[in-house]
């Protein structure tokens, strides 16, 4: 299995870096860009990227190709589908009960690591919705029967295998069916139907993949996390891996050698041992989705995001991020897609008013997701 300890040997561009005597909030942000690979990109695919951030939230899937797709430069929207097709990125549950797309050599050890406290947490909706371990059980020998040799169903499909043996998956019981098969390492999402999401047997679909015991587990997603998005706290690794902050705490205390640390304001932060410099005058812009890693892969986003404009990003607090408008690291705005037949309409919501060079530089970034999506940009304020 790969390993990304040690942030410079697998660098596939060199940058002027340097470590800077204090950690100020625009550092910060220029450090994320650039570790999360926004702003300067190390790898060459899909899979590449997905391992080296150790997971990337999925439940919006044109956003989340997106995501993967901002961080590689030259990629459009079908070179994502194909990693999919080709089985080297998946997408599962296997944090916080979210989607999210995993690299194929990651799914089991992640699976095992982060799911059973998620399972736990879940018990009282179960017992709400008469769902028990032996239910369970049932509906995952009935998806073993209908996916065995590399069958995959539509979502509606496995649900009508469960009604066609009396189990009901009224109001969210399919759904949590569904969930708690993935989570227990049976199905994952397979290649979609056109629009329609399919659903496959994770054993057929990748093979065996080495397993981590519990420590090693630990302090390879502490390592993958500080060093693909830190600067960051123990308090935002917990709450991204959804882990406990003992188990956090744990996995950080065997990797944190190999990171640095700074505190600032009495937060402790850790990073990679490199820092990227400051931008340069010329502004830097990026459209990202909403559930980016950037906005969402931390539970304090200040650094990158005035408390203000909070609500704006998860309008009427409703769990759903809104895309944003990030310029040199700050998110100023929001935007939404609207896509037609030759055509992507980007309508802009900016917190403030944008300059001539800012502008500019959007619609730069328009051409860009343009051209991953194949259509022409039109940019609407």
């Amino acid at each position: 299995m790969a390993r990304f300890w040690g942030c410079r040997s697998h660098s596939l561009m060199t940058l002027n870096l340097k470590v800077r005597d204090h950690l100020t909030p625009q550092d910060i942000a220029q450090s994320r860009l650039y570790q999360q690979q926004i702003t300067a990109t190390r790898f060459k695919t899909p899979g590449q990227v997905v391992a080296w951030l150790g997971a990337l939230q999925a439940q919006d899937y044109l956003g989340a190709k997106w995501s993967i797709g901002l961080r590689l430069p030259d990629a459009a929207e079908t070179d994502i589908e194909q990693a999919i097709a080709d089985k080297t990125i998946i997408r599962t549950w296997p944090m916080r009960g979210t989607l999210h797309f995993v690299a194929a050599e990651d799914v089991r050890w992640l699976l095992k690591l982060l799911t059973p406290r998620v399972i736990a947490q879940t018990a009282g909706r179960y017992r709400q919705l008469e769902l028990d371990e032996a239910t369970f059980a049932r509906s995952k020998e009935l998806f073993a029967q209908a996916l065995q040799g590399g069958q995959q169903l539509t979502r509606d499909e496995m649900l009508q295998r469960l009604e066609e043996a009396s189990i009901s998956t009224a109001g969210q019981r399919g759904y949590h069916i569904l969930l708690r098969s993935a989570q227990d390492g049976l199905i994952c999402f397979g290649v979609p139907q056109g629009k329609q999401q399919t659903f496959t047997l994770l054993d057929e679909w990748i093979p065996a993949t080495k397993s981590l015991g519990r420590g090693e587990a630990l302090a390879e997603l502490a390592q993958r996390y500080f060093t693909s998005h830190g600067p960051a706290t123990i308090a935002d690794f917990a709450w991204w891996s959804g882990l406990t902050l003992t188990d956090a705490r744990a996995g950080l205390e065997q990797v944190k050698s190999r990171l640095n640390q700074e505190t600032v304001g009495g937060q402790t932060y850790w990073m990679s041992s490199d820092l990227p410099a400051l931008a340069e005058d010329s502004p830097t812009v990026f459209l990202l989705p909403g559930f980016d890693e950037y906005l969402l892969g931390y539970t304090d986003r200040s650094a990158v995001l005035e408390p203000i404009h909070a609500p704006k990003i998860v309008p009427g607090n409703n769990g759903i991020f809104m895309p944003t408008i990030v310029i040199d690291g700050r998110v100023v705005g929001t935007w939404k897609r609207t896509l037609k037949k030759n055509t992507a309409t980007i309508t802009l919501s900016p917190f403030s008013s944008f300059s001539e060079v800012q502008s500019q530089a959007i619609a730069a970034a328009a051409e860009r997701y343009g051209r991953f999506v194949r259509l022409s940009p039109v940019v609407v304020s």
